[in-house]
């Protein structure tokens, strides 16, 4: 188990009114081996290897619940399908407008962006998200080999 599971497992462990059950201990630790950002059909396909009876609305309820406890990640990006990941430290992400793979960005985090922001609003600001967006290295030599 990775570093970054351990972590979270053991943030799941502090938490109030948190059970870490074998589904979720198996889709966290799933989530933590790839870096593709997988939607939740995907997360099923590579949990379904080590739980054969797992159904796929179990995996779905333990993604949301996971996601809105902070113990993963849920990327809403260009109006696709949600896709998660299991790095909650805040982090940019790129999406190819092609094929809709996503990556991380090795970006550092504007947090002026959130100063400008409350500067000129009302607002308490809580935070930012930004999408960067354009055709990945794959989707680029697809369209330069045809």
């Amino acid at each position: 188990m990775d570093k970054s599971t351990q972590a979270s497992l053991l943030t799941l462990e502090r938490m109030e009114n948190f059970r870490i059950t074998p589904q979720r201990q198996v889709i966290l630790e799933e989530l933590s081996k790839v870096n593709s950002h997988p939607a939740a059909n995907e997360v099923f396909d590579m949990v379904r290897t080590r739980l054969p009876r797992i159904g796929l609305g179990t995996v779905y309820r333990n993604l949301e619940i996971m996601a809105d406890n902070g113990i993963i990640l849920k990327i809403d990006v260009g109006g696709t399908q949600k896709r998660f990941d299991a790095i909650v430290e805040p982090h940019y992400h790129i999406r190819c407008t092609e094929c809709g793979r996503v990556d991380d960005m090795d970006v550092p985090v504007q947090k002026e962006f959130e100063t400008m922001a409350a500067a000129s609003t009302d607002y308490k600001v809580q935070g930012h998200r930004v999408e960067f967006f354009g055709i990945c290295p794959d989707c680029q030599k697809a369209k330069h080999d045809t």
